[in-house]
């Protein structure tokens, strides 16, 4: 009876160790991050942020996609976010700088945006930490990202991990088979203009 105890004491002391270590892990940003790596498309799979309405906003979205270009050799990215809802698509573009796994975006003095990327198995995606302040909101959030629509389900296990380890509620998970918003939106733009025009010079001549 005594060394089943004993046993047991032994596992759980080693489990009690590790757990921290664990979160250790899933919280620290990553050393680098290659700025090649996080250019072109990618879609949100899953975020979570400590600011209720801001989270009720997030489920509201049937899709979220984020692009990431750098046309220099400095480390100064233009981020556009589209945001899809119903048949509507919001077009949000932004500047951010890159500086090792620590990015801040450039938004004058609307609100104060830094984050970090931090670390994920996952081979195709990125975990980004936003820490946003404002007169209106000032929250932690955490957004896992894909080149995929969706995860396998230990990817999504771990990022649910880095939750717990930040104390945020359960992820928002974004619907995979909702529409993603085209890139440009001055392409459909031009087309409609191009259509009206039409349309009233055909009234005019009729």
């Amino acid at each position: 009876m005594f060394a089943s105890f004993a046993i047991f004491l032994l596992c759980w002391m080693s489990v009690s160790h590790s757990a921290p270590l664990v979160c250790e892990e899933l919280v620290h940003p990553l050393a680098n991050m290659d700025p090649h790596h996080i250019e072109g498309r990618w879609s949100l799979v899953a975020g979570s942020l400590n600011h209720p309405p801001s989270m009720e906003a997030l489920r509201l979205r049937d899709s979220i996609t984020m692009y990431f270009s750098n046309s220099n050799v400095t480390s100064n990215f233009s981020y556009t976010q589209v945001n899809r809802c119903g048949d509507q698509c919001q077009y949000l573009p932004y500047n951010i700088s890159v500086e090792g796994s620590t990015f801040t975006f450039e938004v004058g003095n609307r609100f104060n945006l830094t984050g970090f990327f931090l670390y994920t198995s996952c081979p195709d995606c990125v975990v980004m930490q936003w820490i946003v302040k404002s007169k209106r909101r000032s929250s932690v959030d955490l957004y896992l990202l894909s080149r995929r629509r969706e995860v396998e389900r230990r990817e999504m296990e771990e990022f649910k991990a880095q939750l717990k380890c930040f104390q945020l509620p359960l992820p928002v998970e974004m619907d995979p088979t909702k529409e993603l918003c085209p890139e440009q939106p001055e392409v459909q733009a031009t087309s409609a203009t191009a259509a009206q025009v039409e349309k009233k010079t055909g009234e005019q001549t009729a």
